[in-house]
């Protein structure tokens, strides 16, 4: 799909241009929402842990785009980090548009095979940093009733495909209900369910590419493409290609346990 700009910028919530905090954006899914809202418009609040790697995408964002950037230096499993990133999307003088709950990591092993400590970050990835978020971003949207906040969820929150799945299952209906409760007043959240991507995520799970079929595999600038592209359209959820969205329904009515025989679909 085309990366082009939208040809109408978003409505800034002051006189100067849109700002938009992305968390993880040092790759995959993140970097390429940062390079097309910097591509839209939108000045960016990069959050992620590796300060180096941040502050090379701050350059070639700046370089390329011309646009303004903050770099927030952060883990979100350490809750006075995450803090930190959470009193900036609270900051009203320096208002923060649009909002993209990026940041996650999945864990290639069953449950009982990691430790609680590891299922425990995974957690708080997946869903507290999320929930805090966005909760810390809708007071001051809800006020100016303007704003929007994207979730980076997946199809495996259809699925019972472990506690990975059950953390994106909660991602799912935590955005069904924001979407519904704060349209409105103002502000937009859409949840994006994709599938498998060609990402650092799974390498950094030491996952083949093997592991999946490869039609099932996506690109990821496809994923972000649509997710824009639906989020422009004032869509609530974004599934990504057609082949996810038929996945996406069977997965609806599929008896569980015949699901969860591709359990390890992914881990390999």
């Amino acid at each position: 799909m085309s990366s082009a700009p939208s040809a109408t910028p978003p409505t800034p919530a002051t006189g100067g241009r849109p700002v938009a905090l992305v968390t993880g954006p040092t790759s995959g899914l993140g970097r390429l929402f940062a390079q097309r809202l910097a591509a839209r418009g939108y000045d960016l609040v990069l959050v992620a842990r590796d300060e180096t790697r941040l502050k090379a995408l701050t350059d070639e964002l700046a370089t390329t785009y011309g646009v303004d950037n903050e770099v927030l230096v952060a883990d979100l499993v350490d809750r006075d980090q995450l803090k930190r990133v959470e009193d900036r999307l609270g900051d009203e003088e320096h208002p923060v548009d649009l909002l993209v709950n990026n940041a996650g990591f999945g864990l290639k092993r069953r449950f009982l095979n990691n430790t609680v400590e590891q299922e425990q970050a995974h957690l708080d990835i997946l869903v507290t940093a999320p929930m805090r978020l966005t909760h810390a971003a809708l007071g001051p949207m809800t006020r100016r009733h303007s704003g929007g906040i994207i979730n980076i969820s997946s199809v495996a929150g259809l699925q019972p495909r472990g506690s990975y799945s059950a953390a994106k299952a909660y991602v799912n209906r935590f955005g069904e209900w924001a979407a519904l409760e704060y349209a409105p007043q103002g502000v937009q959240v859409m949840t994006v369910l994709p599938g498998f991507t060609r990402t650092e995520f799974h390498e950094r799970m030491d996952v083949g590419r093997d592991a999946v079929p490869a039609p099932l595999w996506l690109d990821a600038e496809r994923v972000v493409d649509e997710a824009l592209a639906d989020f422009d359209a004032g869509r609530t959820r974004s599934v990504p290609s057609k082949r996810y969205k038929v996945i996406a329904a069977v997965s609806r009515h599929a008896p569980p346990r015949l699901l969860q025989r591709f359990q390890g679909l992914g881990r390999k």
